[in-house]
């Protein structure tokens, strides 16, 4: 039998395609034949669970990252993020920003990297425009006393693509920012961000879907993005009722590309026994524009779905025998902050099947930053 460092090309690439990620780095490490087919990346990674984006490693600036699959840290050297606040991630995306408020769009697989022009100030407080200005280093005037590290998670609250940078440069990058979470939108070639018109009052979240972008408001209104001639949010499908009567609070909600299927996703908080809001459950719920109507959903046909900071990633648990079936994993969303102690204590996995509550990374772990872990699915390709 041939040795296995002399396998035929083609042989080799066929493995590969078996592959997780950490294994395609594994694998071109054997020897110098199975390395020049690791950097031809003819096949894809295997199917994989998305990664949870952490802080910076204090010795060595590198960031961290957890892989949920094989439940280990893996710190990779990306220089462009140190220091920077991850806002949000799509297909494959970070964005990023630095305490002067600029930001970048980065791959962090393959370093491919997009300078954003200057994010749009606020516009409901007339006392943080420096936002947009030079930044002093003794900064510390920031809205309702807050340092301004501690205003960064309020200033770009969610961030998404239309498209993957790498396949089209033709993508547009919506955002929601200020306190009100108002939305914006950036497309490579524009020298600033366009913000656009809406109602009263902020946005829970946004979607790119079918060809239009949506946003959801506490009053559970979905709105689509009209972008001639003017851009605004335009009111459109069925009227859906709030949880319990309530409006926001107590509530976060979720927007998802669900198999082509649009999903409205309710995340309901309790406090618990130190006052933290923590998730108590969550509601899934199919509005259908067109027949303007509405289905509850009490199972998602074995998927999981992923939510955070993050364009909600959903995967096929069937093909990722670690991943929970009817699983709904979630991340803190960092929106209440301490002057004394950030940490991540609102983490776990919620079972629609059985309306249990699950762990999937310590609760107790407390880091010294106001990152909110961000979900991301790798994509080196």
């Amino acid at each position: 039998m041939a040795a296995w460092s002399d396998l035929t090309f083609d042989v080799l690439e066929y493995i590969t395609s078996f592959l997780p990620l950490p294994d395609h780095y594994r694998f071109g490490a054997v020897c110098k034949n199975w390395r020049s087919v690791s950097k031809q990346r003819r096949h894809p990674p295997a199917p994989q669970l998305p990664w949870l984006v952490l802080e910076d490693a204090k010795e060595t600036n590198k960031r961290k990252f957890y892989s949920l699959s094989e439940a280990k840290h893996y710190s990779l050297d990306v220089p462009e993020l140190h220091g920077r606040y991850i806002c949000g991630s799509s297909h494959g995306w970070l964005f990023a920003v630095d305490l002067k408020i600029t930001g970048i769009l980065i791959n962090p697989f393959t370093r491919e990297c997009y300078e954003l022009p200057p994010l749009p100030a606020y516009t409901r407080r007339i006392n943080v425009t420096t936002l947009i200005e030079k930044v002093p280093d003794d900064y510390n005037g920031g809205p309702i006393g807050l340092t301004f590290e501690e205003i960064q998670p309020r200033y770009i609250f969610k961030a998404i693509l239309s498209h993957d940078p790498k396949e089209t440069s033709d993508f547009t990058a919506m955002i929601l920012f200020g306190e009100m979470h108002e939305s914006a939108f950036w497309r490579p070639g524009d020298s600033s961000w366009t913000v656009i018109d809406g109602p009263r009052g902020s946005m829970d979240d946004i979607l790119y879907f079918k060809g239009n972008f949506y946003a959801v408001s506490p009053r559970n209104k979905i709105y689509v993005v009209d972008f001639e001639p003017e851009p605004k949010l335009i009111k459109v499908g069925p009227k859906i009722p709030l949880e319990n009567g309530v409006e926001s609070c107590g509530i976060q909600r979720y927007l998802i590309d669900f198999n082509g299927h649009m999903l409205l996703i309710e995340r309901t908080y309790k406090s618990d026994e130190k006052a933290r809001c923590i998730t108590d459950g969550f509601i899934v719920i199919e509005p259908k524009l067109e027949q303007n109507c509405y289905n509850i959903c009490y199972d998602i046909d074995g998927y999981a779905l992923f939510l955070g900071r993050n364009a909600c990633i959903h995967v096929d648990s069937c093909r990722l025998p670690k991943c929970k079936k009817n699983g709904i994993y979630f991340t803190h969303p960092n929106e209440s902050l301490s002057p004394k102690k950030f940490g991540f204590h609102d983490l776990g996995v919620f079972d629609m099947t059985d309306k249990t509550m699950g762990t999937f990374y310590s609760v107790d772990v407390f880091f010294p930053c106001i990152d909110s872990p961000v979900w991301i699915t790798p994509d080196p390709w």
